[in-house]
């Protein structure tokens, strides 16, 4: 069994009035792929931000509750957020290559992290690059600018870019519906290859998606937790009546 490197318990999450996310309560396994699915405002995308923080950007919101990596607490008051977001990566909906060049990208975090000499920095852009499985389509044009290169290569180069800092998550928000089935498919394939050295958690709206990559799903609605097991079985036979529902496409 997988150790466990994410856990959440009892954690409840506030946008001002509104009750986002009630009591949930699930541990995410290390170098597993785990999907959050549920309908639209159902709380994932919320869940997945709660992960390093990117919720506190947003004024009037409230975590209650525990929510810990590799033990620690993630909102506790010492915890040095930018340490945690190095260690917890982060590839959001619509690619967003930064307005510079593919090298500059990929070298925009370890440089932040004091990395300067430019032998480590080709190593580390070069790793990255080849890890997020675009090295071979861009390495002839590594000082163009990103945003030249199409959706799906913004996309791989955003995960290069992630990875580059060496986190040990890599959290996907919806990392493929502005691609289209060419691009999802790489990705898709590159996420299964990444989970070796990475633990990933992905939000999905594509059940397909789901099923060809995850290993466990969490299944959210109205800002509870469902469901949580393993992927193959909450498919064939979910546990709660609303899973089952939303599955075979009876709402959401």
């Amino acid at each position: 069994m997988a150790e466990t490197i994410l856990s959440a318990r009892n954690l409840d999450f506030y946008y001002g009035e509104t009750h986002a996310l009630k009591d949930i309560c699930l541990d995410i396994p290390e170098h597993n792929i785990t999907a959050l699915i549920g309908p639209s405002g159902c709380g994932k995308s919320t869940f997945l931000r709660t992960i390093n923080r990117m919720n506190d950007l947003i004024e009037g919101v409230r975590v209650t509750g525990s929510l810990t990596y590799r033990g620690a607490e993630i909102y506790a008051p010492d915890r040095d957020v930018t340490e945690l977001r190095k260690n917890i990566g982060m590839v959001f909906q619509k690619p967003n290559p930064f307005p510079m060049s593919i090298y500059d990208n990929v070298a925009y975090g370890p440089r932040t992290h004091g990395i300067r000499a430019k032998a480590k920095l080709d190593d580390i852009v070069e790793r990255s690059l080849r890890d997020a499985a675009i090295w071979d389509e861009v390495k002839d044009r590594l000082k163009k600018n990103a945003l030249g290169l199409s959706g799906g290569q913004q996309q791989r180069l955003c995960i290069a870019r992630a990875l580059a800092v060496k986190p040990d998550v890599l959290l996907m928000d919806e990392s493929t519906s502005a691609l289209d089935p060419i691009s999802t498919s790489r990705i898709e394939d590159l996420a299964m290859e990444l989970k070796k050295d990475y633990t990933i958690v992905i939000v999905t709206h594509n059940m397909q998606q789901a099923v060809r990559i995850s290993d466990r799903t969490a299944f959210f609605l109205l800002g509870e937790l469902i469901e949580f097991g393993d992927t193959e079985k909450m498919f064939s036979q979910p546990e709660d009546r609303r899973t089952e529902d939303y599955i075979t496409g009876r709402f959401g």
